[in-house]
């Protein structure tokens, strides 16, 4: 079987628990006719965080999917299905119009996002990118599909070995590249603030960054040094209260 292969490659790479992620993203790389490979953890609310990417686009468009709380990874793991979009230029404007532009921007022509889950326990999302239009060929989908089945026993395999062992707790336990603490402080205290609830919170942030073009990061990171509020409706303003 394709993806026990798959997990004897990532184990006699030699790496510790930790980086079995980023082993397994880069041999998918290696492996597949693509640009890049993110791979994410997903909740309710939309991305957790990155895992592991590869060179290439995928960090860009991974804190772009991020940002908006809109793309291919996020519809993915909403639904449970793979979305495999062969011409992101004639498909993506309708389904993902802000993250389709700023995918071709990147060079981004095509994605294919699988949902990475065990029942209805979300995990995440193996996203790749290529740069030339077109479908997956019925042998390269069927490889993307036996690394998405490896992604999830690597998710699986990295929260069985975090030091307390809560596997039950989640995919939050798995090491993300960019810790998002702050994202989940700020969202609070922008709840508060602008008198909304926390999934309305979020969606004002990731607003508020894209709007000024930085990352949704940089702006929690504001807000829980208090250079930036959100006053009444919402409405972010730089340092002073009520503003």
């Amino acid at each position: 079987m394709r993806t026990t292969q798959i997990l004897a490659e990532v184990a006699r790479a030699g790496v510790g628990v930790p980086a079995m992620p980023g082993e397994l993203v880069r041999l998918c790389a290696r492996e597949l006719p693509i640009n890049g490979v993110g791979l994410v953890l997903m909740t309710d609310a939309g991305p957790a965080g990155t895992v592991a990417v590869s060179d290439g686009p995928a960090g860009t468009l991974e804190e772009l999917q991020f940002t908006l709380g809109e793309g291919p990874c996020v519809e993915s793991s909403r639904t449970g299905r793979a979305a495999l979009v062969a011409d992101l230029g004639a498909v993506g404007p309708a389904r993902w119009p802000v993250f389709t532009e700023g995918a071709l921007r990147a060079g981004v022509a095509a994605v294919f996002a699988f949902p990475l889950r065990v029942g209805q326990i979300r995990l995440g999302v193996l996203d790749l990118y290529r740069g030339e239009v077109g479908a997956l060929a019925p042998e390269a989908l069927a490889e993307a599909l036996a690394f998405a089945d490896a992604a999830v026993a690597v998710l699986l395999h990295v929260q069985a070995h975090t030091p307390d062992g809560r596997l039950a707790q989640g995919p939050q336990v798995v090491p993300v590249l960019e810790d998002r603490a702050e994202v989940h402080q700020a969202t609070g205290m922008i709840s508060v603030q602008a008198g909304v609830a926390l999934a309305e919170a979020l969606v004002l942030l990731r607003a508020r960054a894209f709007a000024s073009e930085r990352s949704v990061a940089v702006l929690a990171r504001e807000v829980v040094g208090g250079l930036l509020r959100f006053g009444d409706n919402g409405r972010g303003g730089a340092g002073g209260p009520g503003r």
